[in-house]
């Protein structure tokens, strides 16, 4: 799940678009293995859950992710110069920017992005009251498409993105490696990336995060059964599904599914939807990086490694990367 402890989520679905909502629902239903994009786990419920998820014992890389900006907030900020637009991608709950904006006092400006404006702006306001120098210019824009910067932050002395949380792990690889090529188009020559990295370790340590005892995440997992029901017109019946999730040792990435308990028929949005006994809908992946694997992931996809931090146990990591494009020279006459 995305791992960031916000008021709402990282990349919720827009309001305004329930036809989006149905078509994807009802395509990866009547596909084959079944799927449901995990942005769709955010309604006003999911969000509430997700919040309670990220304060379980068994969840650490909220924790981890706080302790690691807290221990290395100065080392951080001495890559973003005086006079920087920080760019956050996906900004959500502004509970982790919070620790750089007042490390780094000297910003040009703060540009957080994110695709629902109502959650854009409550966190600006309570942002201009507690940073009254700070020029805040909120964009809304989905992060992984293509969105103009505001003038002042392409006017910057330097971008500095900022990509908290470990959400770069729900990406495939290929996705992952798409959006770091995205946000060196957006950031420009000379950009700073910070990005939070889950890493890889014990699977029980990752089992028991995903699996937590009060049932929490099943019940975030089932949610998006509830919202599909709620807004589609489903009629899943939710007692007949039950929250999966392991860890895929091969591609090292825990998986989220919603098992059938039986062989039924679910309606939504008007269409039959034909469950096996067993068969599972496949809602989310979060891919678990070593410091190697990413950095490599970055390289190729045009960033150079900075520096990397992790919390004492090497369960999470915030990496820092730039970016420069290297144009071949002009031939001589």
């Amino acid at each position: 799940m995305v791992a960031l402890a916000r008021k709402a989520p990282r990349i919720p679905a827009p309001a305004a678009a329930p036809a989006k909502f149905s078509d994807d629902a009802v395509a990866g239903l009547t596909a084959m293995p079944k799927r449901v994009p995990a942005k769709y786990f955010y309604d006003a419920a999911g969000s509430t859950l997700f919040e309670r998820i990220t304060e379980l014992p068994e969840y650490y890389p909220t924790r981890c992710e706080m302790r690691i900006l807290r221990d290395n907030e100065d080392a951080i900020v001495k890559l973003v110069p005086a006079g920087s637009a920080l760019v956050e991608f996906g900004s959500g709950s502004s509970k982790k920017v919070r620790i750089l904006l007042h490390a780094a006092p000297n910003l040009a400006c703060y540009v957080p992005v994110d695709i629902c404006a109502e959650m854009l702006e409550q966190e600006a306001a309570e942002l201009r009251r507690d940073f009254q120098r700070l020029s805040l210019l909120p964009v809304v824009a989905d992060f992984c498409k293509p969105f103009d910067l505001p003038p002042a932050a392409r006017l910057a002395r330097v971008r500095v993105g900022l990509f908290p949380g470990s959400t770069i792990g729900n990406f495939e690889p290929y996705e992952a490696a798409t959006f770091l090529r995205h946000a060196a188009r957006i950031l420009g020559d000379g950009a700073i990336l910070i990005v939070g990295v889950d890493l890889i370790k014990p699977p029980e340590i990752l089992h028991a995060a995903y699996n937590d005892a009060e049932g929490v995440t099943a019940a975030f997992n089932l949610n998006l059964l509830a919202r599909i029901n709620r807004e589609l017109g489903g009629n899943f019946n939710l007692a007949t599904f039950e929250h999966h999730a392991f860890f895929n040792r091969e591609r090292n990435r825990i998986e989220m599914h919603l098992a059938s308990l039986k062989r039924q028929q679910v309606r939504v949005a008007g269409e039959t939807i034909e469950f096996r006994a067993g068969e599972t809908i496949h809602t989310e992946n979060s891919y678990k990086y070593s410091i190697g694997s990413f950095t490599a992931l970055a390289r190729a996809s045009g960033w150079s490694p900075l520096a990397a931090w992790t919390d004492p146990q090497n369960y999470f990591s915030i990496q820092a990367f730039t970016f420069a494009n290297e144009k071949p020279a002009t031939p001589p006459d």
